[in-house]
């Protein structure tokens, strides 16, 4: 099936008359395709060095040096813990925790850290879900405040991760296993926040109503949405 954009027009007309309506309609499709593409591609590149295909051969079929694929496809967070079937916004939203840690003072990433990134990944399935959930970004920040504060100093970065946000990664690509996807997204490190540990963000999830039950059918629920439409 040939996907046109006279086709993405009409479908996101059918679903409402007006204009307003109809830009948000967009901006969500638009957000699902850019996280499908993300995942095609990450499926096939797995599915390549899994082949026995080098990271020379697959840069030169995605029009990329061996250096730019191999950044792309595999990095790495420290403490051992690889990317590689992490999507560009679930990379983002690690980087962004470090930003957060930086903004707060703090000279390590906790999932208190994690949390409060997967709010600023716009178009990501995580703040969607975290939105729907009822959840803000200001009410995890007031409870981080009264928890923590901010630190005495600013501190250098980059952060380590600490033992418990380093157990939200790998309970992620757990996640995406059981839900039968190739690729980690925000919303597995969302519900990666639930699980093999019990941090801050975890914490302040079931304190603001966003119990790990809930979550997990809210993301199914918007996985579901996406195939679907």
């Amino acid at each position: 099936m040939t996907l046109t954009l006279e086709a993405l027009i009409n479908e996101v007309g059918s679903q409402s008359g007006e204009s307003l309506e109809q830009l948000g309609k967009a901006s969500e499709k638009a957000a699902e395709l850019t996280d499908l593409g993300d995942a095609l591609l990450n499926h096939f590149v797995d599915r390549c060095r899994r082949s026995g295909h080098t990271w020379a051969q697959i840069g030169q079929y995605l029009g990329v040096t061996r250096q730019a694929a191999q950044k792309r496809f595999v990095d790495s967070v420290g403490d051992g813990v690889t990317l590689e079937r992490f999507t560009p916004r679930a990379r983002q939203a690690l980087d962004r925790a470090q930003q957060v840690a930086d903004s707060l003072n703090h000279n390590y990433v906790g999932t208190e850290h994690q949390l409060l990134a997967l709010f600023d990944v716009k178009g990501g399935l995580a703040a969607r879900a975290l939105t729907d959930l009822g959840l803000t970004k200001e009410a995890v920040e007031r409870a981080l405040g009264a928890k923590l504060g901010k630190g005495p100093m600013c501190v250098a970065g980059p952060h380590p991760l600490t033992p418990r946000a380093r157990t939200v990664l790998e309970e992620a690509v757990r996640a995406a296993v059981e839900l039968g996807h190739n690729y980690v997204g925000t919303e597995h490190l969302l519900l990666g926040l639930y699980r093999g540990q019990d941090g801050l963000a975890k914490l302040f999830l079931n304190e603001l109503g966003a119990t790990r039950e809930a979550a997990e059918k809210k993301v199914i629920d918007l996985l579901r949405g996406f195939e679907a439409g």
